[in-house]
């Protein structure tokens, strides 16, 4: 089925929406939340509560990329899950060394929260990345976006481990440049 028929059972109010949600979309929101939180039961619940979301927001909302909007929703969960969890204990996983890798560039959560305006920052990043190539932008997106393994993205695009982590190296430096020509304070 396609994204704008799905769509439209979630206007037309249909239960058949969220069951075609899960058949075509399901395995990709389980990875987005399973990469960020590593807890097969946490991902599942996480998943179940994007299609409430998904329910809840259409309408309004008419997605046009329907996967995107999903995949949004679910790691927007996942986070929030994680954050809440990570409050009560500090566990393992990829996602404390993804943000420990971001935070080298832009600074702690705290730091940005009290110096930058998380919209103008949003956009630069979103500039910078535009300016980027292809794959480069896809490693990026995988690894700090969708918390997405260095072996994941490897296997993923057919390259070498080594290749992403100097990939995703340089790309951090650059993005480093990229944020002090702008005027952030690293």
């Amino acid at each position: 089925m396609e994204d704008y028929e799905i769509v439209e059972l979630y206007w037309q109010r249909s239960e058949n929406a969220i069951r075609e949600s899960d058949r075509k979309y399901g395995r990709y929101c389980f990875k987005i939340a399973q990469n960020i939180l590593f807890d097969r039961s946490d991902s599942e619940e996480c998943v179940n509560d994007t299609w409430l979301r998904a329910w809840e927001s259409m309408p309004p909302n008419r997605p046009e990329r329907l996967g995107a909007y999903l995949g949004r929703i679910t790691r927007n969960l996942a986070l929030n899950l994680y954050e809440k969890l990570t409050a009560e204990k500090r566990g393992a996983g990829e996602t404390p060394v993804v943000l420990d890798e971001l935070s080298e560039v832009i600074g702690k959560e705290s730091d940005v929260e009290a110096n930058v305006d998380l919209t103008l920052l949003k956009d630069t990043i979103n500039d910078f990345l535009r300016q980027l190539d292809k794959e480069t932008r896809i490693i990026f997106v995988q690894r700090y976006y969708y918390m997405a393994t260095v072996k994941e993205i490897a296997a993923n695009l057919h390259l070498s481990d080594s290749k992403v982590k100097m990939t995703l190296l340089r790309t951090r430096e650059k993005l480093r440049v990229w944020l002090q020509e702008e005027g952030y304070e690293i």
